[in-house]
């Protein structure tokens, strides 16, 4: 038996339970210049950063938050974080992402939760949302296009009472050109249970390598090998990492993360030799035994997004409630929901009780309808819970339009149903006239000329065809269908 065959059972024993991450491509190369791993130095870092400058179909450009400077190390854990809990959604892929204090710290590896980890949090979140991405890249079609976003575009925030208190649950919006890249399954499948045994530096040299390596991984007996030039690995995988002349600094610097990735199995070994060319550090990378247990079970053995069949529990526990919460602020302030900066808990509280008897779709008619009731008594509402008492009104409001509705149907069909039963009976009247003997058309056309005598003019003419038909069925009621015969038959 090989050795890799041996190593390759070991990894299938500490790995059989894999849990998978899906990184949409171009989030994956963005997600290497977008995070510093250096806090103090990302903190400091705002000026505009550019990859693939010189190749027009595959250049990024990230546009850093002028006071947040660079989103850092805790940034790249809730992101990560964040994009396990929305692979874990599974199919059919949505566009938000909700959690709760408790989950994101256990996430991140957070075992207590106090005020500051809750600030450190909101300015993880707050360097990627104010982040500014612009994407060029060729489509399926062979068009060249371009998407500006944020990664996450919009954040419901809540606290329990005060800007000073901690977040209790949040729900982000994923940008929509990373939601259509997924749906097309542009996306590479990850280990994160893996990725949760290293640190960020640690996570970000395996997303990539990974990426690497599974586009180079062809058959079963390829050796594979992997080399980059140090400097773009610290500037294009590592957020702008200080980059080092000397092979001992750069050991130092990122030795420690390369023998994790070999001590997990991912890599066999790794070298930081010199270039023959110009001199310049390059680091070759070998997969090892977990790389391709991982790349059988990912992408040979295992389905691609499972569809779930309770898609979006968080959705109505979480994000729903906090999204109904943030609309009220919204409504009653006048604001803008992304200049809101957080909700309370009592008004989430008080969301997941009025969307237990109303859905999120109508609650802004209810809404509408509450604060309009509330300004009839000059009622200055200042909390969800002051609504609450004109839920009884609205939705007895909504029985009796629906019941109107339902009533206006039924006429509308009745009506309906009537005026095609009566253009059936003018058509077979006047088919069955044209049969008749001459004798008896003449007695039918006599009596139509002296009910139209009444009329003058185009008019006559009109209303004389009509009274023909009438009559002509009147006389002759077993050759036309009745109303309940025609619709029986319809």
């Amino acid at each position: 038996m090989s050795e890799r065959t041996i190593g390759r059972q070991r990894s299938a024993e500490g790995n059989t339970r894999a849990g998978k991450l899906y990184m949409e491509n171009n989030l994956l190369r963005a997600a290497g210049a977008l995070f510093c791993h250096d806090q103090k130095r990302g903190a400091a870092r705002t000026q505009e950063i550019q990859l693939d400058r010189e190749i027009h179909e595959k250049r990024i450009t990230i546009r850093p938050d002028s006071k947040l400077g660079q989103p850092g190390p805790l940034a790249h854990k809730v992101f990560v974080a964040l994009i396990k809990k929305h692979s874990d959604y599974g199919r059919p892929i949505l566009n938000e992402i909700s959690f709760t204090r408790r989950e994101i710290g256990r996430l991140i590896g957070r075992k207590d939760w106090g005020g500051k980890d809750s600030e450190q949090l909101s300015r993880a979140l707050h360097e990627i949302h104010d982040t500014f991405i612009k994407t060029h890249f060729k489509n399926g079609s062979g068009r060249y296009v371009e998407h500006s976003f944020n990664i996450f575009p919009q954040l419901w925030i809540e606290r329990r009472e005060f800007a000073s208190d901690p977040i209790e649950a949040c729900t982000v919006s994923l940008a929509e050109p990373i939601v259509q890249s997924l749906q097309d399954e542009h996306f590479v499948c990850l280990n994160h249970i893996l990725m949760q045994q290293l640190g960020t530096i640690g996570q970000a040299l395996y997303m990539r390598l990974f990426f690497h390596f599974a586009n180079l991984y062809t058959r079963p007996a390829q050796h594979l090998v992997f080399q980059k030039r140090y400097e773009d690995i610290c500037a294009e995988w590592l957020g702008g990492l200080t980059v080092h002349a000397h092979r001992s600094v750069v050991e130092h610097q990122l030795g420690a993360h390369l023998h994790q990735l070999v001590s997990t199995g991912f890599l066999t070994t790794y070298n930081i030799t010199k270039s023959k060319m110009d001199g310049a550090l390059v680091v070759s990378f070998e997969p090892g035994p977990a790389f391709y247990d991982d790349y059988d079970r990912f992408y040979r053995r295992g389905s691609r997004g499972a569809r779930h069949a309770d898609i979006n529990p968080d959705n109505r526990q979480i994000g729903e409630p906090l999204k109904l919460a943030y609309l009220f602020a919204e409504k009653r302030t006048g604001q803008r929901v992304s200049s809101v900066a957080f909700v309370n808990s009592k008004d989430v509280n008080t969301a997941k009780q009025i969307l237990a008897e109303v859905t999120f779709k109508e609650a802004p008619a209810f809404l509408d309808f509450a604060l309009a009731a509330a300004r009839e008594t000059n009622f200055d509402v200042q909390t969800l819970g002051g609504l609450r008492q004109y839920l009884a009104r609205y939705k007895a409001r909504q029985i009796a339009e629906a019941s109107e509705k339902r009533q206006k149907v039924t006429s509308d069909k009745t009506e309906a149903e009537r005026l095609a039963y009566d253009h059936y009976r003018r058509q077979k009247a006047q088919a069955l006239f044209q049969s008749l003997p001459k004798k008896e058309q003449g007695i039918i056309d006599d009596m139509a000329e002296r009910a139209a005598a009444r009329f003058s003019g185009s008019l006559r003419t009109s209303m004389r065809g009509v009274y023909r038909a009438q009559i002509t069925a009147q006389r002759h009621p077993e050759n036309i269908k009745t109303l309940d015969q025609w619709k029986e038959a319809a």
